[in-house]
C-alpha cells in the first residue's frame, strides 16, 4: 500500500482528461452535422479514452511492480 501515493496523480489527470473527451462527444452529439462527420467526430473521442484507460491501466501495472520512475529506463 505504499504505492497509493504514486497512483494518485496519473488516476487524476486520466480522470480529468476523460471528463474533457466526454464533453467533446457531448457537444459533438448536440451539434447539427451531416452523419459521417459525426461519427467520425464520436469515433476519433471514443478511441482516445480507450487510450488513455489503457495507458492508466498500464501505469498503475508498473507502479505496483515498483517501478515507479518511467524516467530510469531512458
Amino acid at each position: 500500500m505504499k504505492y497509493i501515493k504514486k497512483l494518485i496523480a496519473p488516476i487524476i489527470v486520466a480522470v480529468i482528461i476523460v471528463i474533457y473527451f466526454v464533453f467533446i462527444l457531448t457537444i459533438t452529439v448536440l451539434q447539427s452535422m451531416p452523419i459521417p462527420g459525426k461519427i467520425l467526430a464520436v469515433i476519433i473521442p471514443l478511441a482516445l479514452i480507450g487510450i488513455i484507460i489503457f495507458v492508466l491501466i498500464e501505469r498503475i501495472k508498473e507502479i505496483r511492480s515498483g517501478e515507479y520512475d518511467d524516467l530510469s529506463k531512458y
